[in-house]
This record gives structure tokens, sequence and C-alpha cells, in this order.
């Protein structure tokens, strides 16, 4: 099987964040054969941050890699950092803030609970 070029997307304002944030893609649609919705390498850079937002059909977990952050989990705010994991189940909410000078950089599964 050849590697796979990742696909780097970047992302402005999302979910109502703030300022910038960039996404590689890890696995294309085809790859994951209806099975995920979402498998992402992400940065958010220092400053910046992921709005609050709701998963709907779905869920989402993140594993932090570098930097720490803000996690929002259904209103709740916890401090994250590298080797911590998050879950956001379908119909919960979830964002995600850098805090510090160092950019946060997580993977990103998103499962279709359809």
């Amino acid at each position: 099987m050849p590697i796979m070029e990742p696909k780097t997307v970047s992302a402005m304002n999302k979910a109502g964040g703030k300022g910038e944030m960039f996404i590689t893609h890890l696995l294309t649609p085809n790859e994951m054969v209806g099975k995920c919705e979402m498998l992402a390498k992400v940065r958010i850079p220092a400053g910046c941050s992921l709005g609050v937002h709701q998963h709907v059909g779905n869920n989402e977990t993140y594993h932090i890699i570098s930097g720490k952050g803000l996690y929002t989990d259904n209103g709740k705010t916890y401090e994250v950092k590298a080797g911590d994991t998050t879950f956001c189940a379908d119909g919960d909410t979830h964002g995600i803030e850098t805090i510090g000078d160092e950019d946060l950089i997580f993977i990103a599964l998103i499962i279709s609970t359809k």
C-alpha cells in the first residue's frame, strides 16, 4: 500500500473559536469506508481556539501530543497536556483553547454513531 500524502487545511474562527487552526487529514473518506468521519492531526497556535460545539450523530476523541490547552466539556473546563485523552459523546458539547506559548497539537478522531 502506498504512503499517503496528508492534506493540511486551514480554518479560521472554527466553531466560533479564535484565530486560525490547521487540520492535517490522515485518512481519506474512502480509506475510512464509512466507519469514521475524520482522523486528523490538529495544530492550534498559541492564542487560538476551537470554539465550543455540539456533536450530533457522532462522537469525538482528542489525544494530546504536545502543548497545553483548556478543554471545555459540557460547560466544565479542564487543563489538558501531552498524553491526555478527551472524549465527547454524541449529543455533548466540547471545545479547546491553546494556553501558553507552545502550539497545541492533538490527534482528533470522529466516529459516526448512526
